[in-house]
């Protein structure tokens, strides 16, 4: 997927995908992640999401990489904090005390950008990707990661000719195929979504969908 396609979905304000509150799985499950609140979060293609926020409230350092600068001005504007910008390149970076958004496109993160990071909390990056993409970002994220790190990611399966990504049908299968080499994959959770959800229904999924979580704990 081409930059343009989210510059234009965040200049158009066609984000759905945005929860707008912290999401429950993360609630749920990140005190199975944790050994240290002072290790680094990396939030990939995090948009402006509130689960940042949150992060950084346990004590953790964060990073949310974002592409869009509306986002990146959004999450801090919408929260009422300020935020000192730092410009460069790759990435413009906002900074609000040990929160930090870099503005630019992920795949420019090196090993040494993330030395002090050693947790990644994924619920909108895998599934943002069409499936052409998804095995060179965990290919990229795998490279640029230290040893012993742990993800928690969150996904979603439901019958793909019932609607059109992002957010697009990650299986169980398909995260055991891109991970399993370099990690250790442990499912922690899997629910289906009830036809009435608002999401589903929104998205015309009749048959419904499926939410998964899992613990990615590198090799």
């Amino acid at each position: 997927m081409e930059h343009e396609f989210w510059h234009k979905r965040w200049a158009n304000q066609e984000i759905g995908f945005h929860e707008g509150t912290v999401n429950q799985f993360l609630r749920d499950h990140w005190s199975l992640m944790v050994s240290n609140n002072d290790d680094g979060v990396l939030v990939p293609l995090c948009g402006k999401s509130h689960d940042m926020w949150w992060l950084n409230d346990l004590g953790h350092p964060v990073i949310g990489v974002e592409l869009s600068d509306i986002a990146c001005k959004d999450f801090f504007a919408e929260s009422e904090e300020k935020a000192t910008v730092h410009p460069g390149e790759p990435f413009n970076k906002y900074r609000h005390d040990s929160l930090e958004l870099w503005c630019g496109d992920f795949f420019q993160l090196v090993p040494d950008d993330l030395k002090n990071v050693r947790l990644v909390y994924d619920r909108a990056a895998l599934i943002a990707l069409p499936p052409a993409m998804r095995k060179t970002y965990v290919e990229h994220l795998t490279a640029i990661l230290p040893d012993g790190s742990h993800i928690l990611l969150i996904t979603l399966d439901y019958n793909s000719e019932e609607m059109q990504g992002p957010p697009f049908n990650v299986s169980d299968a398909e995260v055991r195929a891109l991970f399993g080499e370099d990690y250790d994959v442990e499912q922690l959770l899997k629910q289906d979504m009830a036809r009435d959800n608002p999401f589903a229904k929104r998205r015309g999924l009749r048959s419904g969908a499926t939410e998964s979580v899992f613990r990615l704990s590198k090799l």
